[in-house]
């Protein structure tokens, strides 16, 4: 519903000043070890993190973060929904999300154009009778908690992105301890009873390397901190004469938990975190409370509920599972602690079985298809572009099931029997069998008899009954299966391997018959052998199937994945992009560094007056000093007709419980104060409560006219010592280069880039000569007036035409050639984030007023490659803040003497963004002190124009 705008306002501010990430992609980009699809999730991770401000979905829906701010005025609609949608930002989200332009072409004789065409016509009709912050509560399952789903195919790299978000959330935590944006500790759920299947892949975690995605020496310092637990005791221990949860008694051992960090816990949700646990009638979580068993596994919920700064992975969502659901009440259960920092989500799909509804009204009521908290989706179709095994699916009609196998393992051996992976690993067959009986009995006989395949180069794997025993040698086998000692060429599997097997030289897969998987998993046992092995490089996969088990997965794909068996098998790899050299012209510009001066603001010192006295200061809160005056007057048709003039004591709010105002504050304080603290002032509070609201006929509510935030706000300051700040002032001398020429890396190709390929490589042999560009313009059409007196004194000159020699045309250098020695101080200039740039340096190359005047000009948009940008504040209440940093776009400067005499600084901003707060903060510092600062200090006026 919102990944892809999500992913659009990612992209916009990852290239925007308020990204503070930027250098952790370069990383990321520069070891080029982690995929487009967890590269683009991890970004939309901390865009949701620090630009969000972690806070949960629906309040970010609500206060307008995902709105596109469209015109309304360009709508059709009356005067009072506009208001409306003006003045509430909860409002306008939801008209904008009826309005979301649908990708497909909808169905039916009349196409569908957008999201809930209904819901836009019962917007504007009845803009003033709904609850709007109820319903973007109710759109996100009314959860109180950051809580985010990603969608990523088999095969993506999901349980490497689990570990880099943990690693990332450490790197930030320890640089901000007190910052409860970034968790402390985390919890992955592995919702599958498979613990022999899933568990292992979450080890993986273990493996990751931090170097991938942090500098050193921060990489390895996270990694010797984290500490892992994985909690699969099943009992207590043996030989103990006290009963305990061994789980629970593990992680005991970590207390005191509030310096805890680092702690990473794996947990089988089914065995562990779900025992003993039931859902009633109502869909209600409870207990079982009539034995020691429901004593030891609430021993383990409760300890967890009390870790800090936690954050929980749960890894192959099924969202209307029941697990599922009771998995979602005890995480909502540990969120009134105040413990959760958030919690992610990981499924193959953002798409619903059935479909969900949210009501608006009796009149109206919302259905999704889509888990409506996927932030970030991406397609099994773009994956297999890109990086997974093409697959070749074969349906059969007509055949036994026993022919099926056949003809899919000769298939398999013809095509794949030789291929060896580059890590040694070969090729393997996954046929899966449905029952125990029948692979002992029939498929393994048939394979070591009729078909005469060697019985080493088959392994049998299955849990085993009172018939046929699992040895301890069929499980070393299956466990070292993906590693080059493993010789096993097709492996017999009974319920096992259909979700969280991380084989990836598994390069085909039989499902012969109903049963052999549950239907429900149709697709992701199919998938099971997607995985790329060797990076880079073409590979396939055969997937054979029954008629049933094809039909299956047809629908399966078109629900879940939106693609079909046939554009799966048709999809082929995207070609790799073309990459463009990019070179510096520093040397030969002889371009010197920016002189300039900055001013710096620094907080030295922390003063503390006095301890904090919460009684009195909590007893000396007037809520009347924190209450807004409401008027209503009636007048006639007259101005100066005043009839009647009301003044309003009350406004209704919402629902009023003291103990849900308390835990507010101290959840409003990031975990600097407790419910507890607070109600040993219980008197002061509740006296302030009980003026601040009102009694209706069976409740009480909030009274609106009081500013609730303020007074939360005076309540929190009570309990800290009074500070102060010793804020020093200064203007220092900078200077700065305008190309970091070690990060001049290959750029993707795209039509943004200026100059020309060709024109980029005349510049440079241009550069060579050392020789002026009018004077190799001379020295060109010279030589090409030769070539032509030659070619008509030949006696057949027509050959020369035949073979390619086009003499007829003469070579002009363009514009940017003959403007080599004013611009490009390195080729070619990434213009990917507006066009208009690149206009206007088109144009300004164009002015005679710019040619003829000695003036150069200098692209300095490209954030990371420049070192020139300007630190900005703003003065409040005689304090500097500071308000981010500026870089501009374009300088023009003038030489003198060899040196830059002056600069003027040029920005391209369009109206929208040029009317954001932000920006406009810093071209006031720049318009105002940067001015007043550079002319004073350095005596070159620098010139400031947008």
């Amino acid at each position: 519903m919102l990944y892809d705008l999500m992913l659009k306002k990612t992209q916009e501010w990852s290239i925007s000043d308020r990204c503070t990430v930027k250098p952790i992609f370069e990383h990321i980009s520069r070891n080029k070890n982690l995929r487009e699809a967890q590269i683009q999730a991890l970004l939309v991770y901390l865009f949701l993190k620090i630009e969000g401000g972690n806070k949960p979905l629906y309040q970010l829906f609500s206060e307008g973060f995902f709105c596109r701010n469209e015109d309304l005025t360009s709508f059709n609609i009356n005067q009072f929904a506009r208001n409306v949608f003006e003045s509430n930002t909860a409002a306008r989200a939801l008209f904008e999300l009826s309005r979301t332009p649908l990708k497909g072409n909808g169905n039916g004789k009349k196409k569908q154009t957008t999201l809930f065409p209904d819901l836009e016509k019962y917007l504007v009709a009845h803009p003033q009778e709904i609850d709007y912050l109820s319903i973007s509560k109710n759109l996100f399952y009314g959860v109180s908690y950051p809580d985010f789903l990603f969608s990523l195919p088999m095969g993506a790299g999901k349980t490497f992105l689990m570990a880099a978000i943990i690693y990332l959330d450490l790197y930030f935590a320890l640089n901000e301890p007190d910052n409860k944006k970034f968790a402390h500790n985390f919890l992955i759920l592995a919702p599958s009873g498979l613990k022999s299947s899933i568990i292992p892949s979450l080890k993986t975690i273990e493996r990751f390397d931090p170097s991938w995605i942090l500098p050193e020496p921060a990489a390895s310092n996270i990694k010797r901190m984290i500490k892992f637990e994985v909690l699969d005791k099943p009992k207590s221990a043996k030989k103990s004469n006290k009963a305990r949860n061994p789980n629970a008694h593990k992680i005991s051992n970590y207390q005191p938990f509030d310096t805890l960090m680092g702690l990473v816990m794996v947990v089988n949700a089914e065995k562990v975190i779900l025992d003993r646990l039931d859902l009633d009638q109502n869909g209600l979580l409870f207990e079982h409370t009539e034995d020691e068993k429901d004593r030891l596994a609430n021993e383990l919920r409760n300890i967890i509920s009390k870790i800090p700064n936690l954050q929980i992975h749960i890894d192959e969502v099924h969202h209307a599972a029941t697990n599922d659901i009771k998995l979602r009440q005890v995480v909502n259960k540990w969120s009134v602690n105040g413990s959760i920092n958030s919690v992610l989500g990981f499924s193959g799909t953002p798409y619903l079985g059935t479909g969900e509804t949210v009501k608006i009204s009796d009149e109206i009521q919302l259905k999704f298809t889509q888990i409506t908290n996927t932030v970030f989706y991406y397609p099994l179709t773009t994956a297999v572009k890109k990086f997974l095994k093409k697959p070749c699916v074969e349906q059969t009609s007509g055949l036994t099931s026993i022919q099926i196998i056949e003809k899919g393992v000769k298939d398999f051996l013809k095509t794949f029997g030789n291929t060896v992976y580059s890590n040694g690993s070969i090729a393997k067959l996954a046929v899966y069998c449905g029952d125990i009986e029948r692979l002992e009995e029939e498929i393994y006989p048939y394979l070591i008899g009729t078909m005469r395949i060697k019985p080493e180069e088959i392994l049998k794997y299955h849990k085993g009954n009172k018939k046929y025993k699992t040895t301890k040698e069929a499980e070393t086998d299956f466990n070292s299966i993906d590693t080059p000692i493993s010789k096993k060429k097709i492996i017999l599997l009974v319920q096992i391997g259909k979700e969280g097997w991380d084989c990836r030289s598994l390069t085909g897969v039989i499902l012969s018959q109903k049963g052999d998987c549950p239907t429900n998993m149709v697709l992701q046992t199919s998938c099971r052998c997607l995985r790329q092995v060797d990076k880079d490089s073409n590979e396939t996969a055969v997937i054979w199937l029954n008629e049933e088990n094809a039909k299956t997965l047809d629908k399966q794909l078109k629900e879940e994945q939106q693609t079909s068996i046939q554009e799966l098998s048709s999809l082929g790899k995207d070609n790799d992009p073309v990459m463009i050299e990019r070179f510096s012209r520093m040397d030969y510009l002889k371009l010197p560094k920016i002189d300039f001066y900055q001013l710096n603001v620094e907080y030295e010192t922390i003063l503390t007056e006095q301890e904090a006295e919460p009684e009195k200061t909590i007893s000396q809160i007037n809520p009347k000093n924190h209450f807004d005056t409401a008027v209503i007057e009636e007048r006639g048709l007259s101005k100066d007709d005043l009839t009647k003039k009301d003044i309003l004591v009350e406004i209704e709010g919402e629902r009023a419980d003291f103990d849900q105002w308390i835990f507010d504050i101290a959840r409003g304080s990031m975990g600097d104060l407790s419910s507890n603290r607070l109600y040993q002032y219980e008197k002061s509070l509740l006296a302030i409560f009980i003026a601040i609201t009102y009694e209706k006929a069976d409740c009480r509510v909030f009274n609106n006219l009081f500013r609730h935030d303020e007074i939360k706000s005076r309540i929190r300051l009570a309990f800290h010592r009074h500070r102060e700040l010793n804020v020093k002032t200064e203007i220092i001398p900078n200077n700065a280069s305008l190309l970091v020429i070690e990060k001049l890396i290959p750029v993707e190709d795209h039509d943004k880039l200026y100059p020309s390929v060709s024109d980029t490589k005349d510049i440079l042999q241009a550069d060579k000569t050392g020789k002026d560009i009018s004077v190799l313009q001379e020295e060109v059409e010279a030589a090409q007036r030769k070539m032509k007196e030659f070619i008509a004194s030949q006696p057949n000159p027509d050959l020369f035409t035949m073979a390619g020699l086009d003499v007829g045309t003469t070579k002009i250098f363009s514009k940017a050639v003959v403007s080599k020695d004013k611009t490009f101080h390195y080729l070619p200039y990434n213009f990917i984030q507006s066009r208009f740039e690149l206009k206007f340096l088109q144009e300004v190359m164009s002015l005679a007023s710019f040619m003829d005047n000695g003036l150069e000009i200098y692209y300095n948009g490209e954030k990371h490659i420049t070192e020139f940008c300007i630190v900005c504040y703003e003065k409040r209440n005689d304090r500097w803040r500071r308000v981010g940093r500026y870089t501009p776009d374009f300088l023009v400067i003038n030489r003198k003497d060899s040196g830059i005499y002056k600069i003027l600084i040029v920005e391209t901003k369009g109206s929208g963004f040029a009317d954001q707060p932000e920006f406009k903060a810093r071209r006031y510092f720049m318009e105002s002190e940067f001015l007043k600062i550079n002319s004073n200090y350095s005596g070159n006026k620098k010139v400031i124009r947008r």
